[in-house]
């Protein structure tokens, strides 16, 4: 581990000490956020930094409000690391507000991450990006083929060709019912909002959650916010 990571990991700790706080601050990687902005949603949530991401959880729904992301050319270069497959339970999660293994075992549904594995840098967030709070009840056949082929790897191949830095986030919404004893929200619908910050441009795939969705092209920044409700304060000049 770095010493970057220890230090945050520190951090975090020491916050989950503090008395009426129960979770880390975006304080401690407000470096995932463009601009440091933080959305604006109706939703209550609890904050959760990892190295490389920063997930926005809903302690009802039990699963992500929204993770963002900060993508680039350096980050996405190189060998990737080894994808780890070990799914855990959010420790920094009160036992009532977090999913659980057993609420996805034989349920039908993937457990969907928000911030891909596969934009991992490194060995250490790879593990990160398995925590349940990053995972959401994913139709099969749209995690493993829609999903992953036409909005994720999409997602990867604009920022590796983008100027500087894209913001990626990545959420769902609505309500079609639940798993587990934990009854956690399986969502209608999945997005992800691509954000080019040296473009000032944005732009968002909106997917039915089920089997047998497709991508039919983007939609406006504008109307993924008339659509979910949220601000993400972003800078679109377009």
């Amino acid at each position: 581990m770095s010493s970057l990571s220890f230090r945050k990991e520190l951090l975090v700790a020491i916050l989950s000490l503090l008395p009426g706080v129960g979770f880390a601050q975006f304080d401690v990687c407000l470096d995932q956020f463009p601009q440091h902005r933080i959305p604006v949603v109706s939703e209550h949530g609890r904050d959760l930094c990892f190295d490389s991401f920063a997930v926005y959880y809903s302690p009802l729904a039990k699963k992500p409000i929204y993770t963002v992301e900060r993508l680039n050319r350096a980050r996405l270069a190189g060998e990737r690391p080894e994808r780890t497959e070990n799914f855990y339970e959010e420790a920094r999660l009160r036992g009532n507000e977090r999913s659980t293994l057993a609420d996805y075992r034989g349920s039908g549904y993937d457990r969907g991450h928000n911030a891909p594995a596969a934009d991992m840098p490194n060995d250490n967030a790879m593990s990160q990006s398995f925590s349940l709070a990053n995972m959401m009840p994913q139709a099969p056949e749209n995690n493993r083929g829609v999903w992953a082929k036409d909005v994720e790897r999409a997602t990867r191949k604009f920022a590796m060709r983008a100027q500087g830095d894209v913001y990626v986030y990545t959420g769902s919404v609505g309500n079609a019912g639940s798993i587990g004893a934990g009854h956690v929200v399986v969502p209608e619908y999945l997005y992800k909002l691509v954000y080019d910050e040296a473009g000032h441009r944005a732009w968002a795939f909106w997917v039915p959650n089920t089997n047998d969705a497709r991508v039919d092209g983007v939609i406006s920044y504008q109307e993924l916010m008339r659509r979910t409700g949220y601000d993400f304060k972003l800078d679109v000049r377009n």
